[in-house]
């Protein structure tokens, strides 16, 4: 008699070996295949329906990949890698999943013909030195100081997008933008944090063409009380605050008992007292402008307007930051610790505004500002949040060549001269690993050819014809080819996928735990038996 074999079933799923390996690749073409349309200067648009039921339109590469939801391991690593790239350097989102699905698609021939993968992979990593060597060998040095260069950089940069169409437009407003909040580190270095202290704020209506950057901040607030306070200040005193202008209320419920009548009016007299005094300290400094980030009561309104103070309350961190950075003022926890220094004084003008139906507070002709707000307007929200995605992008390839100022040739120019000297150099290496080595160099061709597939020319004529008379930042170029590599040899690593997600149960089915099934060896044939 047959002894029985116990065989754990749905749930603990498993794959292993060249199926793995070959399920990887596929999902990995799948997803390159998704966004190759995408890339160059003449590329398709893709209309995503997101989680929400709003409409996405946009040729960015990780706008696009950020909407899928897959449920294959090795298609959610590669939608990684875009989101890795984009905020790393912010561009070439695109070129990252179709370089490394071409890297995979090549690897396939060897996994067939039983090429471990570490084999592989030892020759991919030594492929990646020898692409970065020769980056460095092409690279160009500019001067960030001459902005035409800047400019025609961050156009040929986003010349692939939707807004290439209005010509100089984004590309100044990056530049504008990311030279405004740029800080000098010494020894030549700069930091520009654009996600702290660039707000990108969009207001439906106008044209595009009206879009400009602050030298200063804007945020969507009035004052407390429109009617008691200014609404325009020239060369404003601005105190920030992060406190409440309230009475403290308890941490949780406060009990008070009252004796007598009169100390009720005792109470109500020392809650007063301590919001004079408060408003005392403040206006000891002699401000125009009062923000603060949590509340303002009456009280403390009616005292402050009686000065000839402006006040805006609940306005957000970030936003309270920002103009900590434009105007030169300190951020204050408590009113008896101002400082003559914790005034802002670098502002030129205080304004309240009305866009649309909404008011909006300028805070701008900053001297020195280290934030800026751009200001974007247009015909509707689709257009402004594709606009926005592009100017994200520009400013970060600025961000980039400010960062480290170096250029290689674009338009796949790079990529070919990268695969011809790793042909070059596959002669000389020895062992299994100079096919490998060699299939890489080829994988390269896959940018240069995709472009000229897109743009609807002819694919072999071009790619021979093709020079240099684009270019690219080198830290984009570096990141793209690191990130690919690396992600296509991780994927190659991978011989097994255990699945411990149980099956979801049909509505109305039985809520009995299912039992083991036990099994005799000769149905068992067939089962993956786990070892003990």
């Amino acid at each position: 008699m047959n002894a029985p074999v116990l065989v754990l079933k749905d749930s603990l799923k498993r794959e292993s070996g060249s199926k793995v390996h070959h399920a990887n690749i596929q999902a990995s073409k799948a997803v390159a295949d998704i966004i190759r349309t995408t890339l160059g200067p003449r590329s398709m648009l893709k209309m995503l329906l997101d989680a929400g039921g709003g409409i996405v339109v946009t040729n960015d590469g990780n706008a696009i990949l950020r909407e899928l939801d897959l449920a294959h391991p090795a298609a959610k690593s590669m939608i990684e890698l875009s989101r890795t790239q984009d905020e790393e350097v912010g561009d070439g989102t695109t070129s990252v999943i179709v370089l490394a699905g071409e890297m995979l698609h090549v690897a396939e021939a060897f996994i067939d013909k039983n090429y471990h993968p570490t084999v592989i992979c030892r020759a991919y990593n030594k492929a990646l030195e020898d692409a970065i060597a020769v980056l460095d060998k092409i690279a160009m040095s500019i001067d960030v100081n001459d902005r035409a260069t800047l400019l025609g950089l961050v156009k040929s940069c986003i010349g692939t997008k939707f807004t290439s169409q209005f010509g100089d437009l984004i590309a100044d407003l990056a530049i504008d933008a990311t030279s405004t909040v740029g800080v000098d580190l010494g020894q030549g270095l700069r930091e520009v944090d654009i996600k702290k202290y660039i707000k990108v704020e969009k207001v439906p209506g106008g044209q595009l063409e009206d879009s400009k950057v602050l030298k200063g901040v804007m945020f969507n607030k009035d004052v407390v009380a429109p009617g008691k306070m200014r609404r325009k200040i020239v060369n404003p005193r601005i105190i920030l605050l992060d406190c409440p202008l309230e009475y403290k209320k308890g941490e949780n419920q406060t009990n008070a008992e009252l004796v007598k009548e009169e100390d009720w009016a005792v109470l109500l007299k020392m809650e007063e007292e301590y919001i004079e005094s408060m408003c005392m300290q403040i206006l000891k400094f002699k401000p125009d402008l009062v923000i603060t980030e949590k509340g303002l009561s009456d009280l403390a309104c009616h005292y402050l307007s009686k000065a000839g103070v402006s006040a805006i309350r609940r306005l957000r961190k970030t936003d309270n930051n920002r103009i900590a950075k434009a105007c030169g003022a300190v951020i204050v926890n408590r009113p008896d610790e101002l400082q003559e220094s914790d005034v802002g004084i670098g502002a030129g003008l205080f304004e309240v505004k009305k866009i649309g139906d909404e008011f909006f507070s300028f805070i701008i002709d900053c001297k020195d500002p280290k934030a800026c707000t751009v200001l974007l307007r247009g015909a509707s929200k689709d257009l402004l949040n594709e606009v926005e995605r592009n100017l994200q992008d520009a400013m970060s390839v600025a961000r980039n060549i400010l960062k480290n100022p170096k250029l290689v040739p674009g338009g796949g120019a790079t990529e070919l001269t990268v695969s011809s000297t790793l042909k070059q150099k596959s002669s000389a290496i020895e062992g299994i690993e100079k096919w490998p080595y060699e299939a890489a160099a080829i994988a390269f061709e896959a940018i240069p050819r995709t472009l000229a597939q897109n743009c609807g020319v002819n694919v072999i004529r071009t790619m021979t014809a093709l020079q240099g008379k684009i270019w690219d930042a080198y830290n984009v170029k570096a990141q793209t080819f690191k990130t690919a590599i690396e992600a296509a040899c991780m994927l190659l690593r991978i011989d097994d996928i255990v699945s411990g997600i149980k099956k979801k149960q049909a509505p109305g089915a039985g809520k009995a735990p299912s039992k083991p099934q036990i099994e005799t060896e000769a149905d068992a044939d067939s089962e993956q038996i786990l070892p003990d």
